[in-house]
């Protein structure tokens, strides 16, 4: 069952409540009793069994030098 987060506006207190989707608009009441409440935006992140992330290479440095361009300056 999908845990839903929510904020009491009263106390400040945030909480999370179990209940199915389609419950997930009910209003919710804090549990010191305060009816005020808003639901919280959530997320979550997911993690892939594939290869390992494999390390970029840095950026190429630009080529040549100096102020000309490669030369040396005179």
């Amino acid at each position: 069952m999908p845990s839903y987060s929510y904020r009491c506006r009263s106390c400040g207190d945030t909480f999370e409540v179990n209940r199915p989707m389609a419950e997930s608009s009910n209003p919710a009441s804090c549990p010191s009793g305060h009816a005020d409440t808003v639901k919280l935006l959530t997320t979550f992140a997911t993690v892939s069994r594939g290869s390992a992330p494999q390390a970029s290479s840095p950026p190429a440095r630009p080529a040549g030098g100096g102020c000309c361009g490669g030369g040396c300056c005179s």
